[in-house]
């Protein structure tokens, strides 16, 4: 199972992470670029620009046309000369690159700049592409990125102006009322339209009146593709496509930069992790990257930090477990020695005393057990349990109140002094603050002789709250103020009754203290002489605001 997990960690060559940087970045740009590659508006001024070129060549035209092509001079004849009409059309035209058709008063055209009568019959032309001198011919447009800008350019157009615009029909006889514009400026005023063909391109229009002396003789109707606004598109679009493609290499660049940056080492922290998981040795070590100041160095560290916790738990669970062996022996190897003797013993005093050995260290192996299951369930419990906000001195006077009935007949009194108008609130399990205070006095009434009091105190300092608890006993002995905290530690009192303790409640007091992120210390009180006085054990905790 370990070599499957670890070996499916390292074939997975194809980053996810790196996959989702690329896509979200890419996705980012891909919407912006597409965004800019509409430019609906540049179109629609592009349009506007044709179509005031269109009215202003239109109005020429129809002047020219109004002075040239009528044939009467009485006012009330006058009309449009046929030749005259068509061959002026077509050279007005030739050099605009559009298409001019006139129509009489009556909606016939009479002329069309693409349709050449002749010898040999109706002739139309076309307007052939200038040559490709600047890229922007159909050429260009043949290759790959023009083919795909010019189909998005019909797609775009075909999606947003189907549902607007009129569709464009040529027809074989062509007539005024085939043209809204055209009969428009049959009544004398001046139209424009915009249509599409079925190839999604645009047909712009044109239509003005034809006058003489104020008379609508005809209508002029001039029109042109879209070609020249597409290649301005294009043109603006290949501009655009250039800076995408800038952006591009450096948005894929920069997006495996970070994804190296963040996946390989994530990857690396996840193999170093699964062998630490799997291995049974401290020789996996989690990599280090703490030169980075980054959230990846922070997580090296904490993983790093957290496997180095690991392995002390291991070493304090090995450590507690022989611990615990060798103090349960000591009780049994008693029992075991009082039992045998007592099998072989006649004297009903001796064996009755045998007994009483036996039950001594019956209930010491009782003790020995509980404190240690206590112990074993220290870690789990404080995890479970919720902390709240304590009043530390109101949960001092209660218990001084509870241990004084306690220990009246020892002839102890409890003194507790708390700093007044301090705030000595903090933020810890109730339970197990009175577990620690409860161990404390229990071991302070030990060690004090008869009718000595004990002192309780209780004050604020920065961002703490101090508690002391001062006995009048024989004090710590030297060099063991540090080794009184370790687990089964048996320097007990004469007078106590062997057996009484398990050793085991400092430590636990200790180890709740710090699961709370607080200290406990212990000293000795040292009078002017230099004497010991008693001991001192020193609880200090952080202050809830």
């Amino acid at each position: 199972m370990f070599r499957r997990t670890l070996n499916r960690i390292k074939k997975r060559k194809a980053s996810p992470i790196r996959r989702r940087i690329l896509a979200i970045n890419l996705l980012a740009l891909l919407i912006l670029v597409a965004g800019l590659m509409y430019l609906g508006e540049y179109r629609q001024s592009l349009i506007a620009t044709e179509i005031k070129a269109l009215k202003a060549q239109a109005e020429m035209f129809a002047a020219a046309l109004g002075e040239g092509a009528v044939s009467a001079e009485n006012p009330a004849d006058q009309k449009l000369v046929g030749d005259v009409v068509r061959h002026m059309v077509r050279r007005l035209v030739i050099t605009t690159g559009t298409r001019a058709r006139l129509f009489n008063e009556e909606g016939v055209m009479v002329a069309d700049s693409r349709r050449l009568l002749g010898s040999g019959g109706l002739v139309q032309t076309e307007e052939l592409p200038p040559p490709d001198s600047d890229g922007a011919s159909e050429k260009s447009l043949s290759g790959v990125i023009g083919a795909i800008l010019s189909a998005y350019d019909h797609l775009a157009t075909w999606l947003l102006f189907q549902d607007e615009l009129p569709i464009y029909h040529e027809s074989a006889d062509p007539r005024a009322d085939h043209y809204p514009e055209v009969v428009k400026a049959l009544s004398g005023e001046k139209k424009s339209e915009v249509r599409i063909t079925s190839h999604s391109g645009l047909i712009l229009s044109v239509a003005v009146p034809v006058q003489r002396y104020k008379q609508v003789l005809g209508a002029l109707m001039l029109s042109k593709g879209s070609r020249q606004i597409d290649e301005a598109m294009l043109q603006v679009r290949m501009d655009i496509l250039k800076v995408f493609a800038v952006a591009l290499a450096v948005t894929v660049g920069l997006s495996l930069y970070l994804a190296g940056t963040i996946a390989q080492p994530i990857h690396r922290l996840a193999e170093a992790a699964e062998r630490v998981r799997r291995g049974h040795h401290r020789q996996h070590r989690i990599p280090d990257f703490a030169g980075r100041n980054d959230e990846i160095g922070d997580l090296a560290k904490t993983i790093g930090d957290m496997t180095e916790a690991l392995w002390q738990r291991m070493d304090a669970i090995e450590s507690f477990a022989a611990d615990v062996a060798h103090e349960i022996k000591n009780p049994l190897t008693s029992l075991n020695s009082a039992v045998e003797t007592a099998i072989r013993l006649e004297d009903p005093k001796q064996q009755l005393k045998l007994m009483s050995i036996i039950q001594d260290d019956v209930k010491r192996l009782d003790r020995l057990i509980s404190d240690i299951s206590n112990a074993s369930r220290l870690d789990a419990e404080l995890s479970r349990d919720e902390p709240e906000q304590i009043n530390v001195g109101k949960m001092l006077e209660t218990m001084v109140d509870i241990h004084q009935a306690a220990i009246d007949d020892k002839g102890h009194t409890l003194i507790l002094e708390l700093e007044q108008g301090r705030d000595l609130t903090i933020n810890a399990v109730e339970g197990r603050m009175g577990q620690v205070f409860s161990n404390l006095i229990d071991n302070a009434v030990s060690f004090s002789p008869p009718g000595e009091p004990i002192r309780i105190h209780a004050k604020r300092d920065g961002d703490w709250v101090e508690i002391a608890v001062l006995d009048e006993g024989p004090g710590i002995p030297d060099g063991k103020e540090t080794a009184i905290f370790d687990r089964f530690y048996s320097e007990r009192p004469e007078s106590e009754k062997f057996g009484a303790h398990t050793g085991l409640g400092l430590s636990i007091s200790k180890q709740i203290i710090e699961a709370h992120d607080g200290t406990i210390r212990a000293e000795n009180r040292i009078d002017d002489k230099g004497e010991v006085m008693g001991a001192r054990f020193v609880v200090r905790l952080a202050a809830e605001y």
